[in-house]
């Protein structure tokens, strides 16, 4: 029987991230005493944001409810779903994770390259399990996707049944396990109150081709490359990589492979029998001069341009081990995520500077297919599941809104379709669901491996100074008579170069800021005062005369105590 104060308190579903973006999908769902994550993933960080490795959740909410925190739960080993677990471990307690023999691997080699000291229990799950978590039961169910061992997860919860598609397409041809739509119509047939459903290709109409459908292409590059192959895709497109080792075992070509992720990939990969390679195919890069360039397929990271991606490293010179030559033919067997085109474009250009034939995905060379559904595959889950309500995830604000217009044709009342963004909040209850309080997001940047990671606002700091630079402002007093004891200084950097237009706009500000401060101090004012009177007045005065808000920082030298 259930309980009777868990039926006065409802259960809460939200997002710390995947709403309104591509990337940390972590969603959480909770109640009076549990709670449970399913999914802890990061995403790369868009042109322009200099210094920063990953873009994570903030994860103060979770450090505020701790103590209900039960389990975390993977659907697949990909990145934007499982690169954020150290982070996370380094600031919440993680009773137990449950992954699929893949992705726990995965996650076992991530913990171990980033050191964590925490210990933390990694339970693997198959379609059969059936995992009793608090009030919470949680079962799964396969799908395909460009990954072995993805799974969607199901949850009854004492208020009705929560399901997520996870990351999925509806390929009757795959490359691994078949999607099971029998498991999923019987879901849907018992009831089911909210669905959340991958939206990336929202916007693409029909079906997203087989993987299977892409081998016929590789293939063709293979017959017609002369001189060395180097093909870039992610690391984590297992299946993808399996089709390039066919490829490779049939053109009788050996395989090196560059780049960590790759490495750790393939590598565990063949360890569970999800690559299927003989051990005397791969080679390491020192042996490449012992074999004809059409003997030789490079397969490394940096399919998105990353600048420090191995391939991106091959374009600039900078790999000690590869460098581009003439016949090289360099392939991109990847789709642009969204931000990444320009960083793309920019490795394309520097390899055909180097002289090589560069190949990238399109309609005349198809040499990747999506591993997200279109809307007929988003029709047919709808179709199958029929839920109650229904809320997108997984996507930019677009796709989201085209998912949820999609479900409403489907008969899903619009009153019933969510498109929320990160930290809103739904609330079941006995079967009807709500829109709640929001709990508080933010995106942390990374810089390095620093789990204390960097807020929106020293990301701000930062574009500010590389667009419009910084000015400092010195100022000398003395705070037992509260006077100024010479006039202020200006110095910049990366604002306005030092001409005699600038030099002379530099002495106005410093004069207007004197007599401002002289006005001030005629009573007794704070050093809080004295700054931002100095960011007031010095801003106004450089914004009217070169429209620009350079970061202006006051820095004053109080004689009374000797310091700054």
């Amino acid at each position: 029987m259930i309980n009777q104060v868990l039926l006065q308190s409802p259960v809460s579903i939200y997002a710390l991230g995947g709403l309104g973006e591509v990337g940390k999908n972590t969603y959480c769902i909770e109640n009076e005493n549990n709670l449970i994550i399913i999914d802890a993933g990061v995403m790369f960080p868009e042109q322009g944001i200099l210094g920063v490795n990953y873009v994570i959740p903030d994860y103060t909410h979770l450090k505020n409810v701790r103590s209900k925190i039960k389990a975390l739960f993977i659907t697949h080993g990909h990145e934007d779903h499982i690169g954020a677990i150290p982070f996370l471990l380094q600031n919440v307690n993680i009773p137990v994770i449950y992954a699929p023999k893949l992705a726990a691997s995965l996650i076992k080699h991530k913990l171990e390259e980033s050191r964590v000291s925490t210990k933390v229990k990694i339970v693997e799950y198959n379609e059969d399990s059936v995992i009793e978590v608090g009030d919470f039961k949680v079962q799964f169910f396969n799908v395909t996707h460009s990954i072995p061992d993805a799974f969607g997860i199901c949850v009854d919860t004492p208020h009705g049944r929560i399901v997520t598609t996870g990351d999925f397409k509806i390929d009757l041809t795959p490359i691994s396990e078949d999607i099971s739509l029998n498991k999923i119509a019987k879901l849907g047939e018992e009831g089911v109150d909210l669905l959340l459903s991958d939206s990336t290709n929202a916007e693409q109409e029909g079906y997203t081709q087989s993987e299977r459908s892409v081998i016929d292409a590789i293939f063709e590059v293979f017959s017609k490359a002369h001189g060395r192959l180097i093909i870039s895709t992610f690391s984590s497109n297992i299946s993808r990589i399996q089709q390039i080792v066919e490829a490779c075992i049939n053109f009788k070509r050996k395989i090196v492979i560059i780049g960590r992720s790759m490495e750790t990939s393939i590598s565990v990969s063949r360890q569970y029998g999800y690559i299927k390679v003989p051990d005397d195919t791969i080679i390491t890069p020192d042996k490449i001069k012992d074999f004809k360039p059409n003997e030789i397929v490079i397969l490394c990271t940096g399919s998105q341009g990353e600048p420090m991606a191995a391939l991106s490293r091959i374009a600039n010179g900078e790999h000690n081990m590869i460098k581009i030559v003439p016949g090289d033919t360099v392939v991109f067997s990847s789709s642009p995520i969204p931000g990444n085109t320009y960083s793309i474009n920019l490795v394309v250009d520097q390899l055909a500077r180097v002289g090589a034939n560069v190949i990238t995905n399109s309609v005349f060379s198809n040499l990747h297919a999506s591993g997200h559904p279109s809307k007929q595959e988003l029709r047919l889950m709808i179709k199958l599941f029929k839920p109650k309500y229904f809320m997108p995830v997984h996507g930019e604000y677009r796709m989201l809104r085209l998912h949820a217009e999609l479900a409403q044709t489907l008969g899903i009342p619009k009153e019933n379709t969510f498109v929320l963004a990160n930290g809103d909040t739904l609330e079941l209850r006995k079967h009807t669901i709500k829109e709640g309080n929001r709990v508080p997001v933010d995106n942390i940047y990374i810089d390095g491996k620093d789990i204390t990671g960097l807020s929106t606002a020293v990301i701000k700091d930062r574009k500010l100074l590389s667009t419009d630079g910084m000015v400092a402002v010195l100022i000398a007093m003395d705070s037992r008579t509260n006077s100024i004891l010479k006039k202020p200084e200006i110095i910049t950097q990366g604002f306005i170069y030092p001409d005699e237009r600038s030099i002379k706009l530099l002495n106005y500000a410093t004069e207007m800021l004197n007599e401002d401060l002289k006005t001030l101090m005629k009573s007794k004012v704070t050093f809080g005062e004295i700054k931002n009177i100095t960011r007031s007045t010095v801003g106004k005065i450089l914004f009217e005369h070169t429209h620009r808000n350079p970061m202006i920082i006051p820095i004053i030298m109080n004689k009374n105590e000797g310091k700054i």
